[in-house]
């Protein structure tokens, strides 16, 4: 069989499409690759582990009220430990940045 030969106008719409997609590939690269995306997102993900772990503490906490007189200290002592775990968790997260 004999080869056809190709509208030329068929070809520059091919190599047209073509440098579109790779436009397109090398943005999203970028933006996958742009440090403040990734700080952008690492900090998504710091927030959503530290929900997690607060839910869960949350949990612990509401079951041992449940188990025992609760002592007036408890509130305080709790917001208190959970300012300070946020507050390692925000300066560890900062250091790391800078790095």
């Amino acid at each position: 069989m004999a080869d056809r030969a190709r509208d030329p106008a068929a070809i520059e719409r091919d190599i047209e499409q073509t440098r579109e997609e790779l436009a397109r590939s090398i943005d999203e690269l970028a933006d996958r690759l742009s440090p403040k995306h990734a700080a952008q997102r690492g900090m998504a993900r710091a927030k959503e582990e530290a929900g997690r772990v607060a839910e869960d503490i949350g949990a612990i906490v509401r079951k041992d009220a449940q188990d025992r007189p609760r002592s007036p200290l408890t509130g305080p002592v709790l917001i208190g430990a959970g300012v300070v775990a946020t507050a390692v968790a925000l300066r560890l997260l900062m250091r790391r940045r800078r790095r």
